[in-house]
C-alpha cells in the first residue's frame, strides 16, 4: 500500500477475495474499488456523487437541482450537443454562416458602445492573409485580457455584414496551447442551469469513466452483431466523448435502442397481464348528448362523428373502453371530451377530465362552463389544480366525495390519495403523451374498472403507434371543422422580421392578437446572446419596436403556476394584445381571436413540434398566419420548414417527418422525449424503435418473466 491519499484501482473477477482495512468484497464482477489511504468505496451506478473526490456541498447541490445524484444519473446525463474543434483556417479562407477557427493577432485597444440595449465590444484582428473585426455583446471586461499585439485562438460564427466585411460574432478565446489540445476532438456541451459549468460536468464525467467498470451486457456478443450494436461500455464512453461522428452515432444508436427495449419490455409485460375487462356497468345512451350535437353553432366533420360514435359504443357496450383519441391540432377533439363526460354524468356517474397544465386545465373549465351555461346541460364540473388552496380546496373534496361534482377537471392534483370520488365512471387525459402509463393508471385506479379515453395532438404515423400502444384502440380525427379556414405559412430569413412586425401591428389594428415563439435559452447561454435571446429581454426589446398602445405581455416556463394563469387570461380576455413565449404554449391554448404567430429561431425547432406550435392559430373565424424565421447565416431554407409551408395536415407532417429525420440529425439542441426517453425519438428513430420492439418480443417469447438486470429495468412510472 502507497501513503495517504493515494489511489488505486483495483478490478474484481467474479471469484475474487480482497481484504484491506477489514473490509471484504466477494461476488462481484467488474466492479471498481478506490482506496484513498483511509477506505475503500465502491463506484457502481448507485454510488452517490458525493463520495467522488471534487464533489463537494456546492457542486453536489447543482446538480442534484439537475436530478443528478449518483453515477448512475451522470452516466445517462447525456449532451445536447458537441461542438466539433476544426483546424484553424486563415482570415482569407472564412466563409459566412460556418463555424471557424481562426489565429490572429490583435491590432490595438478594443473599443465599446451602447447600441440598442446591449454593450458592443469590437476588437481589430489579423493573419497574414488579412484583417477582420470580433464583436462581443455584453461583455465589456474583454478589453482587459484580450491585450493589443497578443496571439489568440478565436473560435466562433462567421457573419458578413451588409458592406461585405466578416466578422466573427461571440467567438470563443483560446491560447494556442489551449486550442491544439482541442483540435479534431468532440466536446460534449450538456444541459446546464446558474451555477453549473459545462467544464464541471465534462471533468466529472471524465472522473466517473475512468473509475466506472462495468458488469455483463444484457445483450450477448452474437445478439450485439446481428443488431449492429456497440457493447454498453464502448457506447457510454463515446456516447460521452466520441472520437468521430461516426462513432457519436454508432453509440447514440445503442443508447437508443436500450431505451427503446426497457419500455417495450414493461409495456408488453404490462399488456399482458391485462385482460380485456367486462363492462359490468354498461352506460345507457342519453338524449342530453344528441341535443348538444344538434345545438352546436357548427356541424361535427365526418371524423368527429365516427369517433363519437365509437366512444359512445365503448361506453354503453360489453368491455371497458380502452381508447386512444388522436387528432391533429385544432381537430376538435375537445368537444368530444366533454360528450363523454356528458354521456357519463346523465348515467349518474362521475367524470375525470385531467389535463397536463393548470393553464389547459382553466381554459376546459372555462370552455365546459361556457357550454352549460349556454345549453342547460346537467353538469356540476369543480376544478382541481396545485393552485386550488385552503377553503376552496376542501369544497372540491367535499363535492367529489358526495357525488354533487358530477365533472372534475384538473391537472395531476386529481390523483392525490386525499381525493375519493364518489362513483367514477371515466377518466380522460388530455395530451397522453404528458403523462405516463402509471399516472394514468392511479386516475382509473380510484374507480372499479374505469373506462379510460386518452386523447393526442400529436400524430404519430400508424405503424409506430400499432408498437406503442397496441393496448388501445385508436380514434383518428383527420379533418379540421368546417368553419375553419386553412392557415396560410411563410418561412423567411430573420432580415425580414420588420415586414413581419408591420403586419402583425396591422392585425392588431383589426382587433386580432398575435403570439411570438422565442426558443428557450438555458440560464449559462443568456448572457451575451445576441440570436438567441430569453423571453424577458425579447419582450423588452420589441415594446421599443411597435407603437405604446399596442399591449405586450411575456410569458415564460419558470414562472409559478398562478402567474401563468393570469398571463393568459389576460390574453383570452383581449387585455394582451401580443404573447411572448417559450413553447410553454404548445400544449392546447384556445384563443380564436390569435391570427398570427411568429416562431423565431424556427431552423432550432422539430418538424412536429412547429406543427404543434402554428396550431395555436386558426381557431377563430379569421384567415390565421404562421410565419417561421431562421436564422439568416442559412445558406438555404431548411427542409422541415419547406414542408410546412407546403402543409397544414399534421398526419402528412408527421409521415414526412419519419422520412426526413434520420440517424445523423441530432446534433442540434433537443428538447425532451415526450415519453419520457432522454435520447429516442419515435419518429427519428423508427428504425430502431421497430428492431427493439421485434428483440422485446424474441426475448419475452422464450421467457414471458425477463427482466432487465439491475439498474435498467424501467419502471413505467418513471415516464
Amino acid at each position: 500500500m502507497r501513503g495517504k491519499g493515494c489511489i488505486h484501482r483495483v478490478r474484481l473477477d467474479w471469484r475474487c477475495r480482497r481484504n484491506a482495512a477489514a473490509f471484504s468484497v466477494v461476488g462481484y464482477r467488474c466492479r471498481t474499488i478506490i482506496f484513498t489511504g483511509q477506505r475503500w468505496i465502491m463506484i457502481n451506478q448507485n454510488a452517490k456523487l458525493t463520495e467522488l473526490k471534487g464533489v463537494g456541498d456546492k457542486t453536489s447541490q447543482l446538480l442534484a437541482k439537475k436530478g443528478l445524484c449518483t453515477v448512475g444519473d451522470m452516466l445517462t446525463y447525456y449532451p445536447r450537443d458537441y461542438d466539433w474543434f476544426e483546424d484553424p483556417v486563415k482570415v482569407a479562407e472564412l466563409k459566412a454562416g460556418k463555424v471557424a477557427a481562426v489565429v490572429l493577432t490583435i491590432l490595438g485597444n478594443g473599443s465599446t458602445v451602447h447600441a440598442g440595449g446591449y454593450r458592443i465590444t469590437t476588437f481589430r484582428a489579423a493573419d497574414a492573409t488579412g484583417q477582420m473585426r470580433l464583436t462581443y455583446f455584453n461583455m465589456p471586461y474583454l478589453q482587459k485580457t484580450i491585450q493589443p499585439g497578443s496571439i489568440h485562438v478565436f473560435r466562433g460564427l462567421v457573419r458578413q455584414q451588409k458592406n461585405g466585411a466578416i466578422i466573427l460574432q461571440q467567438p470563443a478565446v483560446y491560447t494556442p496551447a489551449e486550442y491544439e489540445k482541442l483540435q479534431s476532438t468532440f466536446q460534449p456541451r450538456y444541459p446546464l442551469s446558474q451555477g453549473l459549468k459545462n467544464g464541471q460536468i465534462i471533468k466529472l464525467m471524465t472522473k466517473i469513466l475512468e473509475q466506472f467498470s462495468f458488469g455483463d451486457d444484457y445483450l450477448s456478443t452474437a445478439d450485439r452483431e446481428r443488431l449492429g450494436l456497440y457493447d454498453e461500455e464502448k457506447a457510454t464512453r463515446l456516447i460521452h466523448f466520441p472520437g468521430s461522428r461516426e462513432e457519436l452515432i454508432k453509440a447514440r444508436n445503442r443508447k437508443v435502442f436500450d431505451e427503446f427495449f426497457a419500455f417495450l419490455i414493461a409495456v408488453k409485460k404490462e399488456k399482458a397481464a391485462e385482460t380485456r375487462w367486462q363492462n359490468t356497468r354498461p352506460m345507457i345512451e342519453t338524449a342530453e348528448t344528441r341535443r348538444l350535437i344538434e345545438c352546436l353553432p357548427y356541424e361535427l366533420t365526418d371524423g368527429q362523428k365516427k369517433a363519437w360514435q365509437e366512444i359512445e359504443s365503448d361506453l354503453t357496450g360489453p368491455y371497458v373502453m380502452n381508447r386512444l383519441l388522436q387528432g391533429d391540432v385544432g381537430s376538435g377533439k375537445t368537444i368530444l371530451a366533454f360528450l363523454s363526460l356528458l354521456l357519463c354524468a346523465c348515467n349518474g356517474r362521475q367524470g375525470a377530465m385531467m389535463a397536463p397544465t393548470e393553464v389547459l386545465a382553466q381554459q376546459h373549465m372555462e370552455g365546459l362552463e361556457e357550454l352549460i351555461r349556454e345549453y342547460h346541460l346537467p353538469l356540476h364540473p369543480v376544478l382541481l389544480t396545485g393552485s386550488v388552496k385552503g377553503r376552496q380546496r376542501k369544497e372540491a373534496y367535499a363535492a367529489i366525495a358526495d357525488g354533487s361534482a358530477n365533472v372534475i377537471l384538473g391537472t395531476h392534483a386529481l390523483i392525490q390519495e386525499a381525493v375519493e370520488y364518489k362513483d367514477l365512471g371515466l377518466v380522460i387525459t388530455d395530451e397522453q403523451h404528458r403523462f405516463g402509463v402509471r399516472q394514468r393508471e392511479s386516475l382509473a385506479g380510484k374507480g372499479e374498472e374505469v373506462p379510460v379515453l386518452v386523447m393526442s395532438a400529436t400524430p404519430i404515423p400508424r405503424t409506430l403507434a400499432i408498437i406503442l400502444y397496441g393496448d388501445l384502440q385508436v380514434s383518428q380525427l383527420t379533418e379540421l371543422p368546417k368553419n375553419r379556414l386553412p392557415i396560410k405559412n411563410l418561412a423567411i430569413d430573420a432580415g425580414a422580421r420588420g415586414r413581419v412586425f408591420k403586419f402583425m401591428a396591422k392585425q392588431i389594428a383589426e382587433g386580432r392578437q398575435a403570439y411570438i415563439i422565442c426558443p428557450a435559452v438555458e440560464e449559462s447561454e443568456a448572457e451575451g446572446m445576441a440570436d438567441l435571446e430569453n423571453v424577458r429581454d425579447y419582450t423588452e426589446k420589441i415594446r421599443k419596436v411597435f407603437p405604446p398602445a399596442i399591449r405586450i405581455a411575456g410569458l415564460n416556463g419558470r414562472m409559478k403556476p398562478a402567474e401563468k394563469n393570469h398571463i393568459m387570461d389576460e390574453f383570452s380576455a383581449h387585455n394582451i394584445d401580443i404573447l411572448v413565449s417559450t413553447t410553454v404554449i404548445e400544449v392546447g391554448i384556445n384563443v380564436p381571436n390569435a391570427t398570427v404567430i411568429l416562431i423565431e429561431n424556427a431552423e432550432r425547432f422539430g418538424l412536429s413540434q412547429l406543427h404543434q406550435l402554428r396550431g395555436r392559430v386558426g381557431r377563430g373565424k379569421w384567415q390565421s398566419y404562421c410565419v417561421f424565421l431562421y436564422s439568416e447565416t442559412l445558406e438555404k431554407k431548411p427542409k422541415r420548414l419547406e414542408i410546412l409551408e407546403k402543409s397544414n395536415d399534421g398526419f402528412y407532417i408527421a409521415e414526412e417527418d419519419l422520412k426526413l429525420r434520420g440517424p445523423g440529425d441530432m446534433f442540434g439542441v433537443r428538447q425532451s422525449g415526450e415519453l419520457g426517453f432522454r435520447l429516442a425519438d419515435i419518429y427519428e428513430d423508427a428504425g430502431t424503435l421497430q428492431k427493439a420492439a421485434a428483440y422485446a418480443d424474441e426475448v419475452l417469447q422464450k421467457n414471458p418473466d425477463y427482466e432487465l438486470p439491475g439498474r435498467r429495468q424501467l419502471d413505467l412510472r418513471s415516464i
